[in-house]
């Protein structure tokens, strides 16, 4: 995949995104519904809606070009879902923190994005043949933790594969306010993964996202996946009218 826009505007923002941990859950596609946009429908895999936790780290970021100080390296945590508009296969953001009241602030000012300021620290810890990338999300009254512990080695699943449905997507969408379909494009190269070992989640489903999603403390994901990451870039957001 080329990291070059298909849009012929300049992209709004650049990026490195390293480390990416994608924790991958199926969820019935009701429980989805108040999150899809209009004109969209759920990719299905295996016949099945899926959501996934998503941890990683954002790197000499630049917005329109200009790497602002303060705000060129930083965690984001999401949860997201997979969807559809004919053959275009995205995401949608169910939450988006980071640890940047800025950021925060401007993406839902702006874009209605479901961002949100929370305390968070990331740490990557590497070897000759291990590969150790922790995340913390101070919420809730207390740490959330995810640490996924994998090989050093690299390797790139084939586009049947499972990991590839759950990693490679070109476009998010979301809602402006009054509930119009917003439309983005991310481009990057097909990213290659490390073979995961284990993973340590603690994490309150309830509180970081919300007491209806409590019952997904005693759920097992369905599987993880650890992505080396690349470069990106994001195209301005386009209404749908």
């Amino acid at each position: 995949m080329s990291t070059a826009l298909s849009t012929a505007s300049r992209p709004f923002l650049t990026a490195r995104w390293q480390h990416l941990a994608l924790i991958n859950y199926a969820v019935h596609p009701d429980r989805l519904a108040p999150y899809l946009p209009s004109g969209l429908t759920l990719d299905l895999l295996d016949g099945q809606a899926h959501m996934s936790l998503v941890a990683f780290d954002f790197c000499d970021t630049r917005v329109l070009g200009i790497p602002w100080p303060g705000y060129r390296r930083f965690p984001e945590i999401n949860l997201r879902f997979y969807v559809r508009q004919g053959e275009r296969r995205g995401v949608v953001f169910i939450r988006e923190y980071v640890p940047k009241r800025l950021i925060a602030w401007i993406a839902r000012w702006l874009y209605n994005e479901p961002y949100a300021y929370a305390p968070m620290s990331s740490t990557v810890s590497t070897s000759n043949e291990t590969l150790e990338v922790t995340h913390r999300l101070e919420i809730g009254g207390r740490t959330q933790r995810l640490q996924i512990k994998a090989g050093s080695h690299l390797m790139q699943p084939g586009p049947e594969s499972e990991a590839h449905f759950f990693k490679e997507h070109t476009w998010g969408y979301g809602r402006t306010r009054s509930g119009k379909l917003l439309t983005y494009e991310v481009r990057h190269p097909v990213w290659d993964i490390y073979p995961v070992s284990s993973i340590d989640l603690d994490w309150d489903f309830g509180a970081v996202y919300g007491p209806e999603w409590a019952d997904y403390n005693a759920v097992n994901p369905r599987s993880v996946f650890l992505a080396h990451g690349s470069a990106i870039a994001v195209a301005p957001k386009k209404v749908a009218y």
